[in-house]
């Protein structure tokens, strides 16, 4: 009989205890993993939402508000931009390119960007990965839209599909109302790109501008019709206040954001100017200027500092469960007694039966490591697909083998230990005192 047949043997006669270990190892293992990947993951999903955009104009609170609404889609940004300032922006610097964005409305959850056409064809939502159609055309006309891949996938949607926008976004879209006398034709569908825009929808701004006007000069109609006098005839609201894109004045032409990108040499992401122009265009105190990508460098700071206490947490529950190990196996001793006595008895030495107890806690070690890598793959799926569905981040779902290594091989190095202090206990009893009867 082998030792490794002697260390299964002993572990399948106490296996509801042997399985309670390996599955605390397990969970301890897959906590850890899940948090780690999730963590980096996290990271690069928000670095890639950014894209190659160097600077975001609003007139949100903050710098790291603005980037949050304006490119993550958190929230409608809450005041607006004129648009004569939205041209002096335009017209301040030969930006590669400058383009104005407004945000407010939604469909079924999700944002409704209305934009220039060029943004889909320049705007690239990872950095050096455009956006690419799965299926129709880019925007040509009013009241066409293009789908972010999630949107288009959620919701069953194809080129030629009507669909009607809901104003306001995230909460306030449960309040709103649905623009229904102005339905969208989907005319194309984007390819995924892992990033938030997957779950967008893309018009052109004077779509966005005409109902919000139609609606503005209802409401001000109402206002004076609740002045005239009774039974004067009026014509029909969609006749009276119909608006197309020469009817739009300056009080209709509201952007929320402006995205900048300055000239940079071929291949290469950075500018020199960056910082020039971020100084010079914040000294506007009507604007708020943000570095897309640095802010989120700041976010992902600030989360991290929290991010390691429940790293630390995992690392708690790891050495927790390692003690566990400790626990279950020097609690059997005692009734392992005559088993070690009769293993010395047949000639087995002293660090022959240290070598078994250690190598039967590492087997647990190894088990429970095992699992809890299983566990964290299938974890870190379910997770991904939850967050790509909820907020459009794609985290990959992917365990860091660099992180994967490191947890598994520490689980298995601390079973291991905790097998020492019940072997050398085990070491240095006499075959005498084990021999002694069982009280």
């Amino acid at each position: 009989m082998t030792d490794m047949t002697i260390v299964l043997r002993s572990l399948r006669a106490r296996a509801l205890a042997s399985s309670i270990t390996v599955a605390m190892v397990a969970v301890a293992v897959a906590l850890l993993l899940v948090l780690l990947s999730m963590r980096e993951a996290a990271a690069a999903a928000f670095r890639r939402g950014t894209g190659n955009v160097h600077l975001l104009v609003s007139a949100d609170a903050s710098p790291l508000v603005a980037v949050l609404n304006g490119m993550f889609y958190a929230n409608a940004p809450a005041n607006p931009i004129s648009w004569a300032k939205a041209q002096e922006i335009q017209g301040s610097f030969p930006w590669q390119w400058a383009i104005p964005t407004q945000l407010g409305d939604s469909y079924r959850g999700s944002p409704v960007v209305a934009a220039p056409a060029a943004l889909l064809r320049t705007f690239e939502p990872v950095a050096g990965q455009p956006f690419a159609l799965a299926a129709g055309r880019h925007l040509e006309h009013d009241f066409e839209v293009v789908l972010g891949s999630e949107v288009a996938r959620s919701h069953s949607l194809l080129p030629g599909a009507k669909i009607a926008m809901t104003h306001g976004a995230g909460a306030a879209a449960q309040g709103g109302h649905e623009h229904a006398d102005h339905l969208y034709e989907v005319v194309g569908i984007l390819s995924p790109t892992g990033s938030v825009h997957d779950r967008a929808l893309f018009t052109t701004l004077e779509s966005s501008w005409i109902i919000h006007a139609e609606e503005r000069r209802e409401r001000e109609g109402a206002g004076e019709e609740s002045h005239t006098e009774a039974g004067h005839h009026h014509e029909s609201d969609h006749d009276h206040h119909h608006v197309d894109a020469a009817d739009l004045t300056d009080a209709d032409r509201l952007v929320t954001g402006v995205l900048l990108r300055l000239p940079t040499r071929t291949g290469s992401d950075a500018s020199a100017s960056i910082a020039a122009q971020f100084d010079r265009l914040r000294r506007d105190t009507s604007i708020t200027v943000a570095q897309p990508a640095q802010q989120i460098g700041r976010l992902m700071a600030i989360v991290g500092d929290i991010d390691w206490l429940f790293v630390a947490m995992g690392v708690v529950v790891l050495v927790s469960s390692a003690i566990s190990i400790l626990l279950a196996t020097a609690s059997s001793m005692e009734l392992r007694r005559r088993q070690v006595a009769i293993l010395r008895v047949l000639g087995a030495s002293a660090w022959r039966v240290f070598a078994l107890l250690v190598t039967e806690s590492t087997l647990l070690g190894v088990a429970g490591a095992l699992v809890g890598l299983a566990l964290a793959i299938a974890g870190c799926a379910a997770a991904s697909a939850l967050l790509a569905s909820k907020i459009g981040l794609a985290l990959g779902g992917g365990i860091d083998a660099r992180s994967a290594s490191i947890v598994v091989v520490g689980a298995i190095a601390l079973s291991a230990l905790a097998g020492v202090v019940p072997a050398a206990k085990a070491y240095r009893t006499t075959i005498r005192e084990h021999l002694r009867p069982i009280a």
